[in-house]
């Protein structure tokens, strides 16, 4: 029993020392990232790059995101109508939807919608090249591979989350609204017109402010799984399905805290706001 007991902390304390030396090296790729970012975003080759990446980033998600908010969207108003209803609230039920639709829901899956197409897609692709190191390769030269290939996709992951996650907002509301509206012979005129008065600025803000930490942070995840997968195609899809986890669990857990952060701030500028 003693044996077991031994071997099990044993066992313990390699995993944690192995997930502190992980956290380590992220972080010192991040600081790498972020030390390339200050000097290379002034270069017209730098954003060069970014254009060529941001076709993938976000034209071809474009997609994905308009169909995902748009059910979200309907989906929230499925659920919510009839408890409306029944207590007469009804025209009231568009300013929750979207409220809920603009702050929450929609950068949140607009991060994970972009974390399993293109975080992924990241991840294999550096990951290949370690595999068949390319990325040694470029060291050999004399140039850094954090530079050229890992600022330019934390660029467009960063400045292009945002914008899809207002696609999202637009497609949540409208979803929303076709079943609030059409389907179930809500006034159009009440809909909007809670929504306006629960929808502010400040949401809208939030909304996006949240975006551009879930872009940068899914870039930096899938981009370091890239490059220290182990070798061969099982080293590979196993760290694409680990960046995807990372991603997923980063966005939930920094929604978490910088939801609190912002809500203290909107509270003490503003008060307390009621939704109806």
């Amino acid at each position: 029993m003693s044996s077991r007991v031994a071997n099990f902390i044993a066992s313990t304390g390699d995993h944690t020392l192995d997930a502190l030396a992980d956290f380590g090296r992220f972080f010192k790729f991040t600081g790498q990232t972020l030390r390339w970012l200050l000097h290379a975003s002034g270069s017209a080759r730098t954003w060069q790059l970014v254009l060529a990446e941001s076709m993938d980033v976000g034209v071809r998600s474009l997609p994905v995101i308009l169909i995902t908010g748009s059910f979200v969207g309907m989906v929230l108003a499925v659920q919510a109508i009839e408890q409306f209803r029944a207590v007469g609230l009804e025209e009231q039920m568009g300013g929750v939807v979207n409220l809920s639709v603009v702050r929450e829901l929609g950068p949140v899956l607009a991060g994970v919608m972009i974390a399993g197409r293109i975080g992924g897609s990241l991840t294999a692709e550096l990951g290949t090249m370690n595999v068949t190191e390319q990325i040694d390769a470029l060291r050999s030269m004399g140039t850094d591979p954090i530079r050229f290939l890992v600022v330019p996709r934390f660029l467009a992951c960063f400045l292009l989350t945002p914008v899809l996650t207002l696609y999202c907002d637009v497609m949540g509301s409208l979803g929303g609204w076709l079943v609030t509206v059409v389907m179930s012979g809500v006034d159009s005129g009440p809909y909007w017109e809670y929504t306006r008065s629960a929808v502010s600025a400040f949401d809208v803000f939030s909304g996006v402010a949240k975006s551009f930490a879930f872009g940068g942070v899914l870039s930096l995840v899938s981009c370091y799984k890239g490059f220290h997968c182990r070798a061969g195609a099982e080293g590979v899809g196993r760290a694409c399905t680990d960046a995807f986890v990372a991603s997923f669990v980063a966005i939930l857990v920094m929604d978490f805290f910088i939801s609190v952060l912002l809500q203290s701030i909107s509270t003490r500028i503003w008060g307390f706001r009621s939704l109806l």
